[in-house]
């Protein structure tokens, strides 16, 4: 079906898929879609820091409210960025590393959204608990060099990458003794999972990566409920240090 034009009525929502190795061009919608989608959550998630810091009374919860707000954050700045500066078609090179930063930046994002219940959980000592921290941020560095290296040579292995430092750390709530939160953990978990087969489907599905963006927005929304209820606003709890 083509319009007046003689373009094709679907190239108006959506390009054709990329082929091997090469990154999938959006139309000018699917840009802005995928700009605005985040965009609308650096303020709240700014927001969301300031209430982190604010209810922070002690030196645990302090430093957990900086390493989640500060990747929350940069998180949807870093999209936001991105995605203006692919959309104008202008200063390639800077492009190209806001593309490492933005898929670099979701390691960052994993690793930080366990911290907060890694620091201010109690749970049954042993050496998966013990060891989760450095365990779940050395992953995270490994897949930011993974990045550095093959950045969009092998797209199905870097999104494997992601479920993996994702998907693991949750074997260590087997052990965790007081399971507050642990029901919108898993909520935030299921949907960004949910959410990564429209990551992969540019070009098949119109606007899918503005539509993945709606399940990050919507999975941070999840886990910032539960970081700032069950740990950070929670009052006196056990706070038995995993790492």
């Amino acid at each position: 079906m083509e319009d007046s034009a003689g373009v094709p009525a679907k190239s108006r929502f959506m390009n054709a898929r990329a082929s091997g190795n090469r990154a999938y061009v959006p139309t000018d919608l699917e840009h802005i879609a995928n700009v605005l989608t985040h965009a609308l959550s650096v303020i709240p998630s700014l927001i969301g820091m300031f209430l982190l810091l604010q209810r922070s009374d002690d030196k645990w919860k302090f430093i957990s409210g900086i390493v989640y707000g500060t990747a929350l954050v940069a998180l949807f700045f870093i999209s936001t960025f991105f995605h203006y500066v692919f959309y104008t078609r202008k200063f390639r090179s800077l492009k190209e590393i806001l593309h490492m930063c933005d898929r670099a930046i979701i390691y960052i994002f994993i690793a930080a959204s366990y911290t907060p219940w890694l620091l201010l959980k109690e749970a049954e000592r042993n050496f998966w608990t013990r060891n989760l921290s450095w365990i779940v941020w050395t992953m995270a560095v490994l897949g930011i060099v993974y990045q550095y290296y093959f950045h969009e040579r092998y797209k199905t292995l870097e999104t494997l990458f992601y479920l993996i430092i994702g998907i693991t750390p949750g074997y260590a709530w087997f052990y965790v003794r007081e399971k507050s939160g642990l029901w919108e953990l898993c909520i935030g978990g299921l949907v960004y999972i949910t959410g990564v087969m429209f990551f992969k489907c540019d070009g098949r599905i119109p606007c899918a990566h503005a539509i993945w963006h709606l399940f990050v927005n919507i999975g941070a929304t999840f886990h910032f409920y539960a970081v700032y209820t069950h740990l950070i606003n929670a009052g006196d709890q056990s706070k038995e240090i995993m790492s």
